[in-house]
């Protein structure tokens, strides 16, 4: 009868404990892994150029638009408070994923009938300046994610960014066909900036003419790279550190570490990067 009775007391005492509250926490904490944005892209996202590029099958985000959304709006429930309590490269690969996963977003809204994302902008407004974007608390524009939020003095200040922000066009460096997540950043920045340095499209070394010809990114974002930032002084210096991408040849490549070259931007390629 002692033992029967001391059975009971437990049991009463263990439906009596309140669910621990980390329970809940963990059941709606953020997804790091960004695991339904890595999907869709997985899916969607067609490397072309021996892994140097990619296109988007927007017809395909389309019909998956609901997965979209719902990724979009996890990341829309991240409060500040969340956001400011996360490591470094947590925060980033977080701006990141938004950046890129909102413009496909703004894309899906006029596709198929756009041959530019410049097409969803007007006279008075680019379609970086439209305020689409629930994120941190706020209405925000593209050009809020990037210029307030990723390249905000003192953030991030890393240049290796501009590889990894894609504006849904032909001239940008490739959408990756994953996510970036935190624990991977560093080496996903860096692959990015290899790849894009080895897209002759887009970056190239001309050794008949001299000229080192490059995305015209580094001329709108310059002092990026002359920031100091691991190692990047100056854009003569980046260059240098990927001539192995850039030059096909030892000598060339020799050029290209030496600043044997005229430096030219290229025309940047608006065309929607679709894989229709």
């Amino acid at each position: 009868m002692r033992r029967l009775l001391l059975v009971l007391l437990l049991m009463l005492g263990t439906a009596m404990v309140p669910v621990a509250p980390a329970t809940a926490t963990a059941a709606n904490a953020f997804d790091h892994r960004h695991a339904a944005w890595d999907a869709l892209l997985a899916k969607h996202v067609r490397v072309l150029d021996g892994g140097n590029a990619s296109q988007v099958r927007y017809t395909g985000m389309q019909v998956d638009r609901a997965l979209l959304a719902a990724y979009l709006a996890s990341l829309s429930a991240v409060t500040e408070a969340d956001y400011a309590s996360w490591s470094r490269s947590l925060r980033l690969a977080f701006l990141i994923n938004a950046y890129n996963a909102f413009t496909v977003e703004l894309v899906l809204g006029k596709y198929p009938d756009l041959k530019s994302i410049k097409d969803l902008g007007s006279l008075f407004q680019s379609p970086w300046k439209k305020t689409f974007i629930s994120l941190l608390g706020q209405q925000r524009s593209l050009d809020d994610v990037e210029h307030a939020l990723i390249r905000a003095p003192g953030a991030f200040d890393d240049p290796r960014i501009h590889v990894a922000l894609v504006c849904a066009s032909v001239g940008c460096p490739m959408l990756r066909n994953e996510a970036f997540t935190g624990e991977r950043l560093d080496a996903q920045l860096e692959d990015a900036m290899r790849r894009f340095f080895a897209d002759r499209s887009r970056n190239r070394f001309d050794s008949a003419n001299g000229k080192l010809q490059v995305s015209k990114i580094f001329d709108w974002y310059g002092k990026d790279f002359a920031q100091g930032y691991a190692g990047f002084h100056t854009l003569a210096a980046t260059f240098a550190r990927y001539a192995e991408q850039l030059a096909d040849t030892p000598g060339a490549r020799a050029r290209v570490r030496s600043g044997d070259y005229r430096l030219e931007f290229l025309d940047y390629d608006w065309r929607l990067n679709d894989a229709r």
